[in-house]
């Protein structure tokens, strides 16, 4: 479908109040081998204009786009695909750093089957860079609404070099083609952050595509840099979209057996574990993301 030829690939990654880690990344890429690609940093309303500092930085190929406000990590990303050039998106977290053949390593799998329709390479810990983060997800458990990524926290002796499909793409960090956008549509604004490419990856492969984790592409995550991890705002985002997930995603069987467990199992299991802690912003803040699914559609526009 492409042999010979290098297409395009826009590379699109998010920043809100971050532009110091934003220009760390800006600044791996210039290592980049592939030839033909374009950066669009899509601000998120943060409370500095980053325009004037990345700028500063002269990197090759980037354009800054500001948004008026924070559209959140799907909203985001689509925005930010509707303004791009490229016949492949490769969308990217900002506390990221790549590797300089990860584009021609990730595009690769596209040149031999067609029905190949999001990339994502093996994700470690910038922190420490022999420690897996992901080497592709197993299945969503479809009565829990829970996954595990492969490889999570073992250190890599290469034992998931192998590539092969995979459950769902990475929202650190996936190259989608075209096409995709044109079939399915893009990421469920809905969700806002976090479960949206969970979502996108069904509706992906239920369009018959394969999402591939490409083995000998890596990138390097910082993780957790934009969101803490008891941050109240963390706890509403996924108690929310676990729910928002299950609805739009189970059969009427799947998603019965899924509110049996959340009612009786999870529910008073995080409602006691937070009371202890004494964490009670984020005990509303879970209550919270349970009742938005209870006034809300579960449809989307998009």
């Amino acid at each position: 479908m492409y042999k010979g030829e290098t297409p395009l690939i826009s590379i699109i990654t998010l920043n809100y109040n971050q532009t110091d880690i934003t220009c760390a990344f800006l600044e791996s890429t210039r290592s980049l081998l592939y030839p033909n690609y374009e950066i669009l940093v899509c601000d998120m309303a943060s409370e500095i204009d980053p325009t004037q500092q990345i700028t500063r930085g002269n990197y090759p190929y980037t354009r800054v786009l500001r948004s008026k406000k924070n559209l959140g990590f799907a909203g985001g990303n689509n925005w930010g695909m509707r303004q791009a050039k490229g016949e492949f998106f490769f969308i990217v977290n900002n506390d990221t750093e790549v590797t300089p053949d990860l584009l021609n390593k990730l595009i690769k799998p596209f040149y031999e089957q067609d029905d190949i329709g999001v990339t994502c390479p093996k994700i470690k810990y910038y922190s420490n860079p022999n420690i897996i983060q992901y080497a592709g997800f197993n299945p969503m458990n479809v009565y829990t609404g829970r996954t595990t990524s492969i490889g999570s926290m073992e250190e890599d002796h290469g034992q998931y070099d192998q590539s092969r499909p995979t459950s769902a793409a990475h929202g650190c960090a996936m190259l989608v083609k075209k096409e995709i956008l044109e079939r399915v549509g893009m990421f469920a604004e809905k969700f806002f952050l976090y479960y949206e490419e969970w979502d996108w990856s069904a509706r992906i492969t239920r369009a018959n595509y394969k999402i591939w984790y490409t083995a000998d592409a890596e990138i390097y995550h910082k993780e957790s840099l934009t969101v803490g991890k008891t941050n109240p705002i963390k706890v509403y985002y996924h108690t929310r979209n676990r729910i928002l997930y299950m609805r739009r995603n189970s059969n009427h069987f799947q998603f019965g057996v899924f509110t049996l467990v959340f009612a009786f199992f999870v529910v008073p299991k995080t409602v006691v574990t937070f009371f202890f802690r004494k964490e009670f912003l984020q005990l509303r803040y879970f209550l919270k993301g349970i009742l938005w699914n209870l006034r809300s559609t579960s449809h989307s526009t998009i």
